[in-house]
């Protein structure tokens, strides 16, 4: 079903949306219902800018829609990944798509003229971090233009489920991965401080920081945050018509709410 709130207030401009989510179904019965599709109909029909966050492949059903929304400058697009080891990768998420095929999705966006960046994350110490600037050079060879990062967050219940993951995993190294994860969080499992929870903190968060962003750089891999904020909102107009949510009406007790 579509969204319940309404994307933008009834008079005025378009602002960026979000859409994160979605494409991370790991079941094709659970994506069929088109969701995503539509929504995305609906926002090329108003000229609306978005950007897309996943770690899947099945985001390339969707290209013609987001590849013409791009050539208005109009849509965006980010793939998370994480590793390049496809162990690791299936210990991690076993049910996601492998980093190679990732990586594949990066370059058929990018064929598609949809501007992809890579979102590393999240770096594991002594896991998956020493792979940072090997993954931004993948990335960047697969055609993305963009890079972000977050550290390992591990917020109330997580920690101790993440913990028996290393446990089980990786028991050689669990105890130095929870050290360094404490170094950056201030001595606590998870710091949920906003100006720190997604890079963290300390000597050791900086040294992360400036290892992402000196490859970065090299790599032409810059101002991510500056293609998000130059997506196009100007050209925004309220749709003539909203898709019904399936097996509802347009409106009513039952029906779905508008998405305008």
């Amino acid at each position: 079903m579509l969204p319940p709130k309404p994307l933008v207030p009834k008079k005025g401009r378009g602002a960026v949306s979000n859409l994160q989510g979605r494409h991370e179904v790991n079941r094709r019965e659970d994506f069929d219902d088109g969701w995503l599709q539509r929504v995305l109909e609906v926002l090329q029909e108003c000229a609306h800018p978005v950007g897309l966050i996943t770690k899947s492949s099945l985001i390339e059903r969707d290209i013609d829609i987001i590849g013409a929304m791009a050539a208005r400058r109009q849509a965006m697009a980010s793939i998370t990944l994480t590793t390049l080891d496809p162990d690791i990768a299936r210990t991690l998420e076993p049910r996601a798509a492998a980093p190679a095929r990732r990586l594949r999705t990066i370059r058929r966006l990018t064929d598609g003229g949809i501007p992809v960046s890579v979102s590393v994350a999240p770096i594991i110490p002594f896991i998956t971090e020493p792979e940072l600037e090997k993954v931004l050079e993948a990335a960047h060879d697969a055609g993305a233009v963009g890079a972000h990062y977050v550290v390992l967050r591990l917020p109330s219940e997580v920690s101790p489920l993440f913990q028996e993951w290393l446990q089980a995993h990786f028991p050689e190294r669990a105890q130095r991965v929870m050290n360094r994860v404490r170094e950056m969080r201030g001595g606590k499992d998870y710091d949920s401080d906003f100006s720190s929870r997604m890079q963290g903190e300390g000597v050791w968060a900086d040294l992360i920081g400036q290892r992402f962003s000196k490859t970065a750089l090299r790599l032409g891999m810059t101002g991510n945050a500056q293609r998000f904020e130059k997506l196009d909102c100007s050209q925004f107009r309220r749709p003539l018509t909203v898709p019904a949510a399936p097996g509802k009406s347009s409106g009513g007790a039952t029906g779905q709410r508008e998405l305008f």
